[in-house]
C-alpha cells in the first residue's frame, strides 16, 4: 500500500513540474464580476464565436507566462519611452533621432499610429487609443532599431 501512495506521489510530482510555460511578447489578463480572460498572442485557435458586437476566439490557455519588455536589434541605439502605462500622452526621448519612424501595432499587429521623430524628445498623443496593450517599433530605414512593450490605461 505505502509502494502505491509513493508511486502516486511521485507521479503527481512530476507531471505538476512539466506543466506548458509561454515566452509572450503581447498578452494580458482582464477580470471583472462576470469574467476573467487570459490572453496570449500567437497562441493555436480551437474555436471563434461572435454576436453583434463581440468576438470571442478560443486557443489553450498558457499556465505561466513571462512577457518581453523589449526587443534589442540595435544596443547602440539609445532611447526613453515614458510614462509606461501611459493614458494621454508619450515621451519618445532619442539622441539620435534622424529619420527614426515610431510604429505602433495593437493587440492584433495592426498598425495604429506611425509618427517620424522630429527632435530629440517627441510627445506623441495616445489619448483616443483603446486601452490594451501596444507594441512600439522604432526603425530607421526599414530596419528594426528596438521593440517595447507599451500599456495604454483610460
Amino acid at each position: 500500500m505505502n509502494k502505491i501512495l509513493l508511486f502516486a506521489y511521485f507521479s503527481c510530482a512530476c507531471i505538476a513540474t512539466n506543466a506548458q510555460e509561454v515566452v509572450s511578447s503581447q498578452g494580458e489578463s482582464y477580470t471583472n464580476a462576470a469574467a476573467n480572460v487570459d490572453f496570449t498572442i500567437g497562441e493555436v485557435i480551437t474555436a471563434t464565436y461572435s454576436n453583434a458586437s463581440n468576438d470571442l476566439t478560443q486557443g489553450f490557455h498558457q499556465t505561466n507566462w513571462k512577457f518581453l519588455e523589449l526587443v534589442d536589434n540595435n544596443p547602440l541605439f539609445i532611447v526613453t519611452v515614458y510614462p509606461n502605462p501611459t493614458s494621454e500622452w508619450l515621451t519618445v526621448k532619442a539622441p539620435e533621432f534622424e529619420n527614426v519612424v515610431c510604429t505602433f501595432y495593437d493587440g492584433n499587429g495592426k498598425v495604429v499610429s506611425q509618427e517620424l521623430l522630429v527632435n530629440e524628445q517627441t510627445l506623441i498623443e495616445v489619448n483616443q487609443w483603446a486601452a490594451g496593450s501596444y507594441s512600439l517599433v522604432l526603425s530607421k530605414t526599414d530596419v528594426s532599431l528596438k521593440t517595447i512593450k507599451l500599456i495604454k490605461t483610460l
